[in-house]
């Protein structure tokens, strides 16, 4: 009996054939390692750029936002779980191949193309066939992901990704043992990877009550990412609500939230948000230099933009990201 591996992500599952790997959607067929979601998302919408979040990345822009079943971590908070969960058999497919996904982002008069909602990497041929194909449409390519890959692969992508929203779970292995179904240390790598191969990265961080939101663990993630980093990548801290199989846990209160951005700018980190507060002053992009707002936004809305040539439009301090 032939046994096929599959060496993308670090779970490198060994499948005899017609066995599935732990994302659902690569399979051992005939001997050959296949994916079946090729082409075949089951999410294809219209978004603003700063829902991914992008929030350095084309401000007031939109971008095509594509999905598959499946993927490679199995988070208990997850908030797409009904197509990250699931096999695409169980979801709602549409036909989109590469050439199509470019062509209705043009239709859409989108900037840019984000692979989102499950997990790009279990649909990583078609993320590489449509960013190739998006790169020579000067249309730019986004990856909200999980991070948890091997480096030849990644290598790979990065030639073609412009952006990245990288989801750091939590600081320890025993969450994400426990609670995603993962290993911290290769998430690490890839934010580091991506970071030194001139990928544009964003971190969030999902804040949830008694599991994550310990401060001490907080500051040690925000010292790591000033260490590894810098102090110009942003940090999005985001509010946890119930949901899938953490439905006994509270909302994240505003208090731990706002703490929690407020020990990394102590720390030294620029550009720190709070995500899902409507209304609160992380919201917004201050200069690290004049600390004046220079975007300004409620929701994904833009209430104010004085960003001049990649500069603040106040005191002309350079402002990391990709602008316009």
């Amino acid at each position: 009996m032939k046994i096929v591996q599959c060496l993308l992500c670090k779970k490198e599952c060994k499948l005899v054939n017609g066995q599935r790997g732990d994302c659902r959607v690569r399979i051992n067929l005939n001997n050959r390692l296949t994916t079946l979601v090729y082409g075949k998302p089951c999410a294809v919408h219209v978004d603003p750029i700063e829902k991914k979040p992008m929030f350095h990345m084309l401000p007031g822009t939109t971008a095509l936002s594509i999905a598959t079943a499946g993927c490679n971590l199995h988070c208990k908070f997850c908030q797409n779980w009904e197509i990250s969960q699931r096999e695409p058999e169980d979801t709602i497919n549409h036909d989109l191949p590469p050439a199509k996904v470019v062509q209705a982002a043009k239709n859409a008069a989108c900037r840019s193309i984000a692979y989102t909602y499950s997990e790009p990497i279990v649909f990583y041929e078609y993320t590489l066939d449509s960013a190739k194909l998006a790169k020579a449409a000067n249309i730019k390519n986004i990856m909200v992901t999980a991070g948890f890959i091997n480096r030849d692969p990644l290598l790979e992508l990065c030639k073609y990704i412009d952006g990245a929203n990288v989801d750091l779970k939590a600081f320890t292995e025993e969450y994400y043992h426990k609670i995603c179904g993962g290993e911290l240390k290769p998430v690490l790598e890839t934010i580091k990877t991506m970071h030194e191969q001139g990928v544009w990265v964003e971190i969030t961080n999902l804040l949830a009550p008694t599991l994550n939101d310990d401060m001490s663990m907080s500051k040690q993630m925000c010292n790591w990412i000033m260490d590894n980093l810098g102090a110009d990548v942003p940090l999005h801290f985001s509010r946890f609500w119930p949901t899938y199989k953490l439905k006994n846990l509270p909302p994240t209160s505003v208090e731990v939230i706002t703490e929690a951005r407020e020990t990394a700018l102590a720390v030294g980190l620029n550009y720190v948000y709070v995500g899902n507060v409507p209304g609160h002053e992380g919201n917004n992009t201050y200069c690290p230099k004049c600390n004046q707002i220079i975007i300004g936004r409620i929701g994904y809305m833009l209430t104010k933009y004085d960003i001049i040539n990649g500069t603040c439009g106040k005191c002309g301090a350079k402002i990391a990201g990709i602008w316009d």
